[in-house]
């Protein structure tokens, strides 16, 4: 087990208590996300396991050792770890290169110049090398922080909102060879995202948070069929959400249908067509069946009256 935490309780403050008797653990060389919406607490447990946080109770172990946490250790962090979080602080009047280069060993000069434009070209500022900060955009500059990270290959490697500052032809860029790059060289990855359906395909475990509490921890795969609650389910996207008296009518037995879930039937509930709209790679599509709005997705744009039918719940 790379990481344990147990009985963990964190309060801000006597009013506001964020983590009470908090458990969960994962293995090591998996990619785990911690997801959950602005103000679940993901950021700070973050900073909990990184050691720039004391908690009251409990523990956190890490590869088989009890960690101490701020009040044990002369310098904050832990040293088989690397933390990026959402300030990045690079180190202003050095250039790009010498700020990934910054926890490399200069005993081979040649070998820290090669490690450095590996991880430059991995996050795609191969071209910046010699850019100071400053002249970089906030995407940039986080992209620098995660290679600076990733140069003395830890053991875990805690990315705070990885993505939040990228537009999208980087982020679809650099998620691939980052989560590649973490597997090719056993490098464990925990990762808190309000975003799961941007990386998805590539996590072994996702941890939920809603409130300070652990509410699901489990594979991707049971977690998007199986969401615990409604809070879950709007975590992967869009979503249409059913009460129990209109899971009842429309005989159907999941109080949450996600679109693309709701097909275009020959035979079905009759449904009408409010809005067909061109979405990229499909049409969004808002209909209305026994006076209920829903949303759908579909190939084809459509009109007037369909008919409609759920998909069984999965095994």
């Amino acid at each position: 087990m790379l990481l344990e935490i147990n009985n963990l309780n964190f309060s801000y403050s006597r009013e506001k208590q964020l983590f009470q008797h908090l458990n969960f653990h994962f293995e090591k060389n998996k990619i785990i996300a911690l997801a959950g919406e602005s103000g679940c607490g993901k950021s700070t447990l973050l900073s909990l396991i990184y050691g720039l946080l004391d908690w009251e109770q409990g523990e956190i172990i890490f590869d088989g050792e009890r960690l101490l946490g701020p009040k044990g250790n002369l310098v904050p962090g832990e040293s088989e770890m690397k933390f990026v979080a959402q300030h990045f602080d690079l180190m202003p009047y050095a250039t790009v290169a010498e700020n990934v280069g910054k926890f490399i060993s200069n005993i081979d000069l040649k070998k820290k110049k090669e490690t450095v434009n590996e991880l430059l070209t991995l996050v795609g500022l191969e071209e910046y090398a010699h850019i100071l900060p400053k002249h970089l955009s906030g995407g940039q500059q986080q992209r620098v922080a995660i290679a600076r990270a990733l140069s003395q290959l830890p053991k875990l490697l805690i990315l705070d909102e990885p993505f939040s500052h990228l537009d999208f032809p980087r982020k679809i860029e650099l998620r691939e060879k980052l989560f590649k790059y973490v597997k090719q060289n056993n490098i464990s990855l925990l990762i808190s995202t309000h975003e799961l359906q941007d990386i998805i395909p590539w996590l072994d475990q996702i941890v939920i948070l809603q409130d300070g509490k652990l509410i699901q921890n489990d594979t991707p795969e049971e977690i998007y069929n199986h969401p615990y609650n409604l809070y879950v389910a709007k975590l992967f996207g869009e979503v249409n959400t059913f009460s129990k008296n209109e899971m009842e009518d429309f005989q159907i037995s999941k109080f949450s249908y996600y679109p693309k879930e709701i097909k275009v039937t020959e035979n079905g509930l009759e449904a009408e067509v409010l809005e067909s709209r061109f979405a990229g790679n499909h049409y969004w599509n808002k209909i209305k069946a026994k006076n209920k709005e829903i949303i759908l997705y579909s190939d084809q744009k459509l009109e007037n009256t369909i008919k409609i039918s759920f998909k069984l719940p999965y095994k």
